[in-house]
């Protein structure tokens, strides 16, 4: 992922009322952006990178023996998959690559990431990143296995790792919103945001056609799928705040059938006092004289 990409694009910030950010220079074009905040998810996501990066580069001078067995415990190989290491789709993307790849990666994925975290706040990043990184790594795995007997560099014996398939769904999921957005690349040139995340998938199918990591690429593609048909078909919020409307919407009605049950049985204990009492479908008393309810005051019932 080149991190070297500098991001440039005219957009809105959160708390603007709409306006263009004090630090973006007012014209007609593309402007030069500074990196997005650093903080939240994608500060725990990239530190966390970085610290188990250099552990392994630690373990790699002082136990060089002792470093497959580390990467057999994060990094994803299908055949781990399947014995009982389900946790490993999940943590692969944490798994170091190279110094270059790894830094390039995570500043691609600070770029983006930051953004987004921006936008639809950090539940959603975090469902959003861990549901294509998960889901392709669960993917890969089955097609792994299903074609280890013809391609041997895809069998599950191998291993993939590293950031770079998940930065680059992060790619897809800010085309997705930004389509038009404009990026420029080391002052040089510029590509719109689409025509960017279609440069990396054809990279990516190019590389499992004729490259070496051929697990690597397919792993690649398999989160590429997987965020698209998250973008295409999951909530606009996360299926996290869907199922927590759903869980409240439900909580609510229950909350006002209960309601409404309590205001008939008052009406009829009213009754047998001698004294009319006018309920709504809601359940909430309704004055006599048609005077309007105040919040504020107690002594109207609720």
């Amino acid at each position: 992922m080149p991190g070297w990409a500098v991001f440039a694009l005219r957009r809105k910030w959160p708390g603007t009322q709409g306006k263009v950010a004090p630090d973006v220079l007012r014209s007609e074009g593309p402007v030069t952006l500074q990196f997005p905040p650093f903080r939240g998810l994608v500060r725990r996501i990239v530190l966390a990178a970085a610290v188990i990066w250099v552990v392994f580069a630690i373990a790699t001078v002082v136990l060089p023996e002792f470093r497959p067995n580390l990467e057999d415990l994060i990094a994803l190989r299908p055949e781990l998959v399947r014995k009982g290491l389900v946790w490993l789709p999940f943590t692969y993307s944490f798994a170091p690559t190279d110094l270059v790849g790894e830094v390039f990666a995570l500043l691609s994925f600070w770029i983006f990431a930051g953004q987004l975290q921006e936008e639809f706040g950090r539940k959603w990043l975090r469902e959003f990143f861990f549901v294509s990184a998960a889901g392709g790594g669960f993917l890969t795995c089955l097609i792994s296995y299903a074609v280890a007997s013809r391609w041997p560099l895809l069998a599950p014996w191998n291993r993939t790792f590293g950031m770079g398939p998940a930065a680059l769904a992060i790619v897809m999921a800010y085309a997705s919103y930004h389509s038009e957005a404009t990026l420029r690349f080391n002052f040089i040139f510029k590509m719109k945001a689409k025509h960017l995340a279609l440069v990396y998938v054809a990279l990516y199918m190019f590389s499992l056609l004729i490259g070496v990591d051929k697990l690597g690429a397919l792993n690649a593609l398999c989160v590429a799928l997987a965020a698209y048909l998250y973008l295409r078909f999951g909530p606009r919020k996360g299926f996290g705040f869907s199922l927590s409307e759903q869980w409240y919407s439900v909580r609510n009605a229950f909350y006002r059938n209960k309601r409404r049950r309590a205001a008939k049985k008052f009406t009829v204990y009213m009754k047998k006092q001698g004294k009319d009492v006018s309920i709504d479908e809601a359940g909430r008393y309704v004055d006599p004289n048609g005077t309007p309810r105040d919040p504020n005051d107690r002594n109207w019932m609720n």
